[in-house]
């Protein structure tokens, strides 16, 4: 027997009657109580909100009034106001739209997964869950139902809510409600995605059976049909800005795919409180800050500006708007409150702008942007209509483009892109480009979670999901990370067995996997002869593991054929580590394209 917060019964039998008989309250064991719960059984699945059997938030002045983990302890509902998650609202979380439950402090609010079957429908790449887990981490197999009348399977662990990693977590709240007083700890929420069978409609989910296993809402994640990933930047910590207050940010972007309607994606990724967008625009790039013409409003479900709470992101709604493949575009959004802290892409290799005072993301001209930056503060994506869809390159500063020229648009997924546009063998693709200097493949650099000088993010491991799995409409993954680990300790074993996990999920969601095997770094501080002998270790596993749909074997692109543990001379930025432009072209013109398709 389960025990019943605030008076409600919370045996498995009676599970739908708890959620719906909250008035008249229900007692455990009660024949009456058995037989109603049999006859909704029978009715066949039931929204989630109709199964809620506990209750996770109290008021702060009344703590006693919920009981999240069976010991008394609870969310504090003026901490999830103050994080922007309020009862009924809708937020997209890794690409996810999902309601926080419509419900007050002290009413039941999620439901103990205990095989209960949950009616939602839609066709997409996942199933996404709110979820926490209590008494640990908690996790267990569950049945989707599809309208064909097929079934899939699927585990869903849910990380615990005092002591799950911040790193994946969507929220975190300053503190936990008790009936003996608050007490100053984290607390955590989480979404998890799991796989759909791809093209299929789903009917019906059933839910795990797992004791401290909490559900607060669930979705199936759209595929993004109908846009393209043209540009993307991956949300590397959460950094002092500024402050900004009152002004307006134009961020340079350079395109890769082209198409006739926009849409940008601004993510609050690690935050604790909203941000709010006052109004926001786009427009092709001239030259520096000024716009070629008048930049075009862009909404956010009707309304000029959006609220975005904490970790979630927000999505413009389609605007019919000619997008340049290969063109630089300005992406303007005006900040009305004070920002001190933002999470960033830090090493955009990209000029961008600051406003002085005031809404000035409708300004053609460029006199009132008088400050640069060099980071992507809030925006990570922008997607156009139509088009074959994206290839995701996941990665480190390699890939993110350091050593680079500023301004130039020379990453290896610049020239990769650009390849792409030029050729008809070929779908032409998008390129995403998911780069993150300093980024590792199982370490966290960045904790995730608070304000952090550290901006090279969570570990590839921790960042799948979001980075990878949640762009739109991505096709192929390459998986070009490694360096960082072996420079910094890991033992090649710890890095392969990082990297079989990413092929592993990414196929799991249908997509095809490569991997680029790691570039030399002889001469640079770190890269010692013992570093070089781990390097190697993994990249022989990945030419010959079979673990991935193909291998791009960039070490033998640059490697200098006389010191193998180096690379040559002319691809060398000069810091044994990076290669320059040269070599960043040659990465990119040495992969085979018809590789990047299924």
């Amino acid at each position: 027997m389960r025990r019943c917060v605030g008076g409600f019964a919370g045996i498995t039998a009676v599970l739908a009657l708890c959620g719906s008989l909250v008035a008249a309250g229900c007692s455990a064991g009660s024949a009456e109580a058995t037989a109603e719960a049999e006859d909704w059984r029978k009715r066949g699945p039931l929204p989630l909100e109709r199964l809620f059997d506990n209750t996770a938030v109290s008021d702060d002045a009344r703590p006693d009034e919920a009981d999240f983990d069976g010991a008394g302890a609870s969310l504090s509902a003026q901490d999830l106001a103050a994080a922007g998650w309020t009862p009924g609202r809708t937020l997209t979380v890794r690409g996810a739209r999902l309601t926080w439950p419509r419900r007050q402090a002290g009413e039941p609010d999620n439901v103990r997964a205990d095989g209960q079957a949950v009616r939602v429908t839609g066709r997409g790449d996942a199933l996404a869950f709110l979820v926490a887990g209590t008494g640990g981490e908690a996790g267990a197999a569950g049945t989707v139902a599809y309208a064909d009348g097929t079934s899939s399977a699927y585990r869903l662990t849910a990380p615990d809510w005092r002591t799950g990693p911040l790193a994946t977590k969507a929220v975190a709240l300053p503190h936990v409600n008790t009936p003996e007083g608050q007490l100053a700890e984290q607390a955590r929420l989480y979404v998890v995605t799991v796989p759909l069978a791809r093209g299929r409609t789903v009917a019906s989910v059933r839910l795990p059976r797992a004791d401290g296993l909490h559900v607060f809402a669930l979705s199936v994640r759209d595929v993004s049909r109908g846009w393209t990933g043209t540009w993307a930047a991956s949300t590397g910590g959460h950094p002092a800005v500024g402050p900004w207050a009152d002004r307006t940010l134009r961020l340079v972007v350079h395109t890769s795919a082209g198409g006739p309607r926009v849409r940008v994606r601004f993510d609050n990724t690690f935050a604790a409180a909203p941000v709010r967008i006052g109004s926001a625009t786009v427009a092709v790039r001239a030259t520096g800050a000024a716009a070629r013409g008048a930049p075009v409003p862009l909404a956010f479900r009707g309304a000029a500006g959006v609220e975005i709470p904490a970790g979630a992101q927000a999505y413009s709604d389609p605007l019919a708007f000619e997008v340049p493949a290969g063109g630089n575009l300005l992406v303007s959004f005006h900040l009305p409150g004070t920002v001190r802290a933002a999470p960033l892409h830090r090493l955009a290799v990209q000029r961008s702008y600051v406003s002085e005072p005031g809404d000035h993301a409708a300004d053609g001209s460029a006199a009132a942007y008088t400050s640069v930056i060099t980071s992507w503060p809030l925006l990570a994506g922008v997607d156009v209509g139509g088009g074959p869809g994206s290839v995701v390159l996941f990665g480190d500063s390699i890939t993110d483009g350091d050593k680079s020229t500023l301004d130039g648009n020379r990453r290896w997924p610049d020239v990769l892109a650009a390849r792409l546009r030029g050729q008809a063998a070929v779908p032409r693709y998008g390129v995403l480009n998911q780069g993150i200097s300093g980024n590792r493949v199982v370490t966290d650099r960045y904790p995730g979670d608070g304000v952090s000088t550290d901006t090279a993010g969570v570990s590839a491991l921790h960042r799948f999901d979001r980075d990878v799995l949640a762009q739109t409409s991505a096709r192929t993954v390459v998986v070009f990370e490694g360096v960082n680990d072996v420079r910094w300790g890991a033992l090649g074993q710890q890095v392969i067995a990082g990297l079989r996990e990413l092929a592993e999920r990414g196929r799991a969601r249908g997509l095809r996997v490569l991997a680029a095997t790691i570039l030399p770094c002889g001469g640079e501080a770190r890269c010692t002869a013992a570093v070089d002998a781990e390097r190697s270790a993994v990249n022989e596993w990945i030419r010959t593991g079979g673990e991935f749909d193909g291998v791009l074997d960039f070490d033998a692109v640059v490697r200098d054929p006389e010191r193998p543990s180096r690379m040559l001379p002319v691809y060398d930025s000069g810091d044994h580590l990076h290669p320059g432009d040269a070599g960043l072209a040659a990465l990119a013109e040495s992969v085979d394209l018809r590789g990047l398709v299924s």
